[in-house]
């Protein structure tokens, strides 16, 4: 279960101030004497933790996630050159992990997921919520494929995880899903960003060379592991 463990001592988080921006005056801008983020044995992990299970991540620089072995890296990015998302395409298929800037008062994630439901049930998927590792998940059957999402709330960020893949490989790939998120860390820095807004991607040198060299194609893909 995600660690709360990144409020001040002897304070509860703030609640959000209604304006729907983080003004950077959250946890994470507290200065380290005032932190006590130990050791955490299982994530997803915020910055200031220390994850100790030994495990290597691709450095993403508001995430850090650990790719399965055989994995392939799928970069999109936008005409305009960010990076819109980081896919990991396995032998089950797609995995996505995001994060987004929150409010202080958390439960963003309940929001994202009503919204998704609506979405998914107009048009025309069948949708199924239940409970997970988190908190509530949604698993769906589209025409295109069989999805599902979670996501979990964090101080000042929310992880969403979604997979797409067929129906019957949608288990092993949603336990695989749970897996990289358990091992996600989630940098979410000082800067005050609207609420919603996805922590930018910033790739590791090696993968920004190689999509120059691609000359800035949409898609690239890179094998890991």
């Amino acid at each position: 279960m995600f660690r709360r463990g990144h409020r001040r001592r002897g304070e509860d988080a703030r609640p959000d101030d209604g304006t729907g921006l983080d003004d950077g005056t959250g946890p994470d801008s507290i200065g380290p004497e005032e932190w006590d983020p130990g050791v955490a044995e299982t994530g997803p992990f915020d910055g200031a933790e220390h994850p100790a299970d030994g495990r290597s991540r691709l450095d993403l620089g508001s995430v850090r996630l650990p790719v399965p072995e055989g994995a392939q890296l799928q970069v999109e990015v936008d005409r305009n050159g960010p990076v819109l998302a980081v896919h990991l395409m396995t032998g089950l298929g797609q995995l996505t992990v995001t994060a987004f800037a929150a409010p202080r008062s958390g439960g963003l994630w309940e929001e994202v997921l009503g919204e998704i439901r609506t979405r998914l049930h107009s048009e025309g998927a069948q949708v199924r919520v239940h409970e997970g590792e988190w908190g509530r998940e949604i698993a769906a059957v589209t025409e295109q494929a069989t999805l599902r999402f979670l996501g979990v709330d964090g101080p000042r960020w929310m992880l969403r995880g979604v997979a797409a893949g067929s129906g019957e490989q949608l288990e092993p790939l949603a336990e695989l899903l749970h897996d990289v998120v358990r091992g996600t860390v989630v940098v979410r820095g000082t800067e005050p960003l609207p609420v919603r807004s996805p922590l930018p991607i910033q790739l590791p040198e090696p993968l920004a060379e190689q999509l120059t060299r691609d000359g800035g194609n949409q898609q690239d893909q890179t094998r890991h592991g």
